[in-house]
C-alpha cells in the first residue's frame, strides 16, 4: 500500500512540474492583463491536480482493501430518504387595499366651506352630512323660482276660471299650464342646486383623511376628504408574466402580515388580472381578506402562491446538493461486505426547489442512507462513521 502511495505522489508531482515547466517556457507580458493570465492558468493547473488527487485516492480505497483497517473514517450525519409532501410557492410583496373606499366630492360646482360636521376617524353611514357649502346664491335661487311658480299658477288659474265661463280661448289655458309645468322644473332645479352644496357620505365607512378648512374652497377633483371601508379588505400583488398559466381563480394562497407580528391568513386568488403591465410585464392579482379591524389599508403583505404541489415525492435538503462537471449528485452511505459504511457519490435529478428543500425526480429511492452532515469533501468509497 505504501509503495502504491509512493507511485501516486511521484506521478502527481512530476505532473506538476511538467505542467510548470510548460507554462515556463511561454513567457507572459509583465502586464497586468498578463500576470492574470498567468493566475489563472496556474489556478486551472492546481484545481485539475486535485481532481487527479481525489480519484486516484478513490481508485486506491476501492482497490486496496486492507487500507481501511488503518484508515480513520469521517463522521458524518445520515437521514433515510422517504416520500413526503411538497409545495412550491412564488413570494412576492403587494398591498392591503380596501374594496370601498372614496375620495369626496361635491356634486355640483365648487363652494366655499361653512361648516365641517366631522372629524378625522370618525365613522360615518351613508347620506350622512359631511359638509355644508355657502348657499346663499342657490337659496335666492330658490325663491326667485317659488315666486315664479306661485304667479304662473296664479294665472293660470284665472285662465282656467274664464274658461269655466266659456271666455277666453283653449290656447290660452295650454299656454298657462305649460307655464306652470315650466316653472315647476326651475323650481326643482334650483332645489337640487340647493342640495348640492351638501356634501354627503356616498359610502358607509370612517373617515381616513380630513384636510380642508371652513373658509376653503371645496372643488370637484379635490382629494381632501377620504371614506374608507374596511369591512371588506383585499390583498393585491402583481404577478410576474411567467406564472400567468399557474397562477388562476381559486389558487391557494398564504399571506403574512409583518405589521402585524407576521399573521399568517389562509385564502385563494379571487381576481386575476386580464391586461399584463408594459413596464413591469406582470398583471394584477387579488386575494380577499377577512374582516380584521387590525388590518390596515395599505399595509404590506407578503403572498405566497402555491403554484405547484405533490402530497407524495421525495424532497431532501438543498444544501446537500453539489455540482461537478457531470451534474447534480448527493453523497450517500451503504455498507460494504466488511459491514464497513462507506460514503458513495450519487447522481441525481432534480425537479421544484423551495426554502431549504429540493425535490428529487431521480437517482434516489425510499430508504437511501443520505448524509446530511458533513459530506463536503467527501470522495467515493471513503470510510465514515455516525458515531
Amino acid at each position: 500500500m505504501q509503495k502504491i502511495r509512493t507511485v501516486v505522489t511521484i506521478s502527481v508531482f512530476s505532473t506538476a512540474i511538467l505542467l510548470a515547466s510548460c507554462g515556463s517556457s511561454t513567457k507572459t507580458p509583465d502586464t497586468l492583463d498578463g500576470k492574470k493570465k498567468e493566475l489563472a492558468d496556474l489556478k486551472n493547473q492546481q484545481e485539475k491536480l486535485s481532481k487527479q488527487i481525489d480519484s486516484l485516492e478513490a481508485q486506491i480505497s476501492r482497490l486496496d482493501t486492507s487500507s481501511k483497517v488503518g484508515q480513520k473514517a469521517k463522521l458524518v450525519a445520515l437521514t433515510e430518504v422517504a416520500h413526503s409532501p411538497f409545495t412550491h410557492y412564488i413570494d412576492l410583496q403587494g398591498n392591503v387595499e380596501a374594496e370601498n373606499m372614496s375620495w369626496v366630492s361635491p356634486r355640483g360646482q365648487a363652494g366655499v366651506v361653512r361648516a365641517v360636521n366631522v372629524r378625522q376617524g370618525d365613522v360615518v353611514r351613508k347620506g350622512q352630512l359631511l359638509l355644508k357649502l355657502d348657499d346663499a346664491v342657490q337659496r335666492n335661487n330658490v325663491a326667485n323660482a317659488q315666486i315664479a311658480l306661485d304667479h304662473a299658477k296664479d294665472l293660470y288659474q284665472r285662465r282656467k276660471n274664464l274658461w269655466d265661463e266659456k271666455i277666453g280661448t283653449e290656447v290660452d289655458l295650454i299656454n298657462a299650464k305649460n307655464a306652470v309645468d315650466q316653472a315647476e322644473t326651475q323650481l326643482k332645479l334650483a332645489q337640487d342646486q340647493l342640495d348640492f352644496t351638501n356634501v354627503y357620505a356616498d359610502i358607509n365607512g370612517t373617515v381616513d383623511n380630513l384636510t380642508i378648512k371652513i373658509g376653503e374652497t371645496f372643488a370637484p377633483g379635490s382629494q381632501v376628504l377620504h371614506l374608507i371601508n374596511t369591512d371588506l379588505l383585499k390583498a393585491v400583488v402583481q404577478v410576474p408574466e411567467l406564472y400567468q398559466e399557474r397562477v388562476k381563480v381559486g389558487t391557494p394562497v398564504k399571506i403574512s402580515l409583518p405589521g402585524l407580528n407576521n399573521k399568517e391568513i389562509t385564502g385563494v386568488v379571487h381576481v386575476t388580472g386580464k391586461t399584463i403591465n408594459p413596464d413591469s410585464r406582470a398583471f394584477s392579482v387579488e386575494i380577499r381578506l377577512p374582516n380584521d379591524r387590525s388590518i390596515r389599508s395599505n399595509q404590506v403583505a407578503v403572498v405566497r402562491i402555491q403554484d405547484y404541489a405533490v402530497s407524495k415525492t421525495l424532497a431532501i435538503p438543498v444544501n446537500t446538493l453539489q455540482t461537478d462537471e457531470k451534474g447534480k449528485y448527493v453523497m450517500v452511505a451503504s455498507k460494504d461486505k466488511e459491514n464497513n459504511l462507506l460514503a458513495h457519490k450519487r447522481s441525481i435529478t432534480i425537479g421544484q426547489s423551495y426554502g431549504d428543500k429540493v425535490e428529487v425526480t431521480g437517482g434516489l429511492q425510499e430508504g437511501d442512507q443520505l448524509i446530511t452532515d458533513g459530506f463536503q469533501g467527501l470522495y467515493e468509497g471513503q470510510l465514515i462513521t455516525i458515531q
